[in-house]
């Protein structure tokens, strides 16, 4: 059985005690519309079982939510008409997560609709890039 959280507002949809409008469900998964979106048809898709961040997430669920991302990304573009689509997914209140239950975004994009990735740049330190890489390889393992 999956685990659930009483307080968790993702956990409480699941159970059908706050209504949301469905678009997509498995035993697993499930998928919504966000009601704060970005642009119209923007859907959250996320596993049933109430697991904090992605890596709290079973490996055993990664086919079943790819799955559902895919089916839910093309029916979000189909349905808006949208020229493409972000997939975000954010873990930590530092990286923008305000409901503590890992979910991902499906935003539809449209040309010229205003939208600006976060700035990139490259690394200052030539030599920090390949520290880092051998360093997250180890941790990785």
């Amino acid at each position: 059985m999956a685990p659930t959280d009483s307080e968790c507002i993702f956990c409480k949809i699941v159970a059908g005690e706050i209504p949301c409008a469905k678009v997509y469900e498995t035993e697993s998964c499930l998928a919504f519309l966000d009601i704060a979106p970005v642009s119209g048809g923007h859907a959250l898709v996320l596993p049933k079982g109430h697991y904090p961040t992605l890596m709290d997430i079973p490996a055993e669920l990664g086919g079943e939510l790819l799955q559902a991302l895919s089916r839910v990304g093309k029916a979000v573009m189909e349905a808006t008409g949208a020229d493409g689509l972000n997939l975000m997914q954010n873990n930590f209140e530092a990286a923008g997560q305000l409901v503590h239950h890992a979910h991902y975004h499906l935003i539809p994009r449209f040309a010229d609709d205003g939208l600006r990735l976060w700035p990139q740049s490259p690394y200052e330190d030539p030599d920090e890039m390949g520290r880092l890489a051998v360093k997250i390889a180890d941790l990785a393992k």
